[in-house]
């Protein structure tokens, strides 16, 4: 071959080459990057309430719900998965943070670390999952079910639960991540805190303590809408919670007893499980059924029961089969205690926070949801919206299709920029 030709045909191939890896990187170069952030318990009204400066500042410049809705119950491990999965707990399976589970006949808890870990309690498609199939790689520090092996994946970077890891290094994280090299770097990312919810528990949503921890909050948000700014990347910041809180009041009137719900029915012919705001009974029996309904349906009082295929349709809750044959719903305010526990651990406070409560009915469930970022309008705000649309919002940023879920992009798209 002439000299000349062969470097012909050697630069045509290199050319080749060259086009081939471009086309290859091209669309992961032009996918945006989503971070995010959740602040448990963080109630829709705070911003206003406690005034925080870092996240009014946030909304000014991108789109802010009135108030993002959890799906129910609104309980902390349903909602974190129902954000990532954009399916209501009543089908992803994770109905509570703690529930019975027939198939095994065990209890499931969010303290028991090899019942969190184990996939087998979690449905749907999470977030980080459809991500990776689709190319790119994911990271969590902390969030509902990226410790579990769904389906055999976990995210590409995560975290096992701690909460003593100091707030600031998870914000770091993120900075960490995304100076990755690009094939390296995820394009999702999640982060979790606890703290709001840990104060507004414990000294309700009014409380001073439940301030400093929404303050401390607003001053993350600014670390992280500071640091973003140093790093050269189309990066989306999604801040979200997963329920709201409401304050609960030290009256005898308020109080709902287990023991006085159940007394004189056969215990043997079925299993009860009180989680606060509601409660499910599981019948080993099926044929006491209807006289056990019978007679706590007669002793109604701030609570309703209601046989499985009769919970109302709103709550997407009556077909799992870890939802009890019988389900209980309790007014707001009111909760379901054991005597025999609050003979052992007295209830001394004045007042303290409680969610789980219907979001249909009790405003105070209501949770944030504020996104900025190159994808996202700026000073929009749209109406009360449920917390199933995040995931095919999120996908979409990402330019991934997500499988039939319950959330619909049609409700978020209108703050995506075209």
């Amino acid at each position: 071959m002439f000299p000349f030709l062969k470097r012909f045909v050697n630069l045509f191939a290199l050319l080749i080459l060259c086009n081939a890896l471009f086309a290859q990187n091209a669309p992961l170069a032009s996918v945006p990057y989503v971070v995010m952030v959740s602040f448990d318990g963080f109630r829709h009204d705070y911003v206003e309430k406690y005034n925080t400066p870092n996240i009014k500042e946030f909304i000014k410049q991108g789109a802010a719900a009135e108030v993002m809705r959890p799906s129910f119950p609104s309980k902390t491990f349903p909602n974190h998965y129902t954000l990532v999965t954009g399916l209501y707990p009543g089908n992803h399976g994770l109905v509570d943070n703690t529930f019975y589970d027939k198939g095994r006949d065990t209890f499931y808890s969010i303290r028991q670390r090899a019942k969190v870990e184990d996939p087998y309690y979690y449905g749907g498609l999470p977030l980080w999952q459809l991500v990776q199939q689709n190319g790119m790689k994911s990271a969590s520090y902390f969030w509902v079910g990226s410790e579990a092996p769904i389906g055999g994946v976990y995210p590409s970077y995560y975290h096992r639960f701690d909460d003593t890891v100091p707030h600031k290094n998870r914000i770091n994280a993120v900075f960490d991540w995304l100076k990755l090299p690009e094939a390296e770097r995820p394009h999702l990312m999640t982060i979790y805190f606890s703290m709001v919810d840990t104060q507004g528990h414990d000294f309700g949503p009014n409380g001073q303590k439940t301030k400093e921890a929404v303050m401390e909050a607003d001053s993350l948000v600014g670390m992280l809408v500071d640091g973003l700014k140093k790093i050269d990347l189309p990066v989306n910041v999604i801040l979200v919670a997963d329920h709201g809180m409401y304050e609960m009041q030290n009256k005898p009137e308020y109080f709902i007893y287990q023991d006085d719900i159940l007394a004189g029915l056969p215990k043997d012919d079925f299993i009860f499980v009180n989680n606060s705001t509601h409660a499910n009974i599981f019948m080993k029996n099926k044929a006491k059924e209807d006289s056990i309904y019978n007679v706590i349906k007669a002793r109604e009082s701030h609570f309703k029961v209601y046989k499985k295929a009769e919970i109302p349709v709103k709550l997407h809750f009556n077909t799992h089969p870890r939802i009890g044959d019988l389900f209980f719903v309790v007014e707001p305010a009111y909760s379901i205690y054991s005597k025999e526990a609050l003979a052992k651990k007295p209830e001394t406070r004045a007042v303290w926070g409680v969610h789980g409560f219907d979001p249909s009915i009790t405003p105070e469930m209501g949770a944030i949801f504020y996104a900025k970022g190159p994808n996202i309008k700026a000073g929009v705000k749209i109406p009360a919206f449920d917390n199933i649309h995040v995931y095919p919002f999120v996908a979409a940023i990402l330019g991934i299709t997500p499988p039939k879920v319950d959330g619909d992009i049609k409700v978020l798209e209108g703050i995506l920029k075209k």
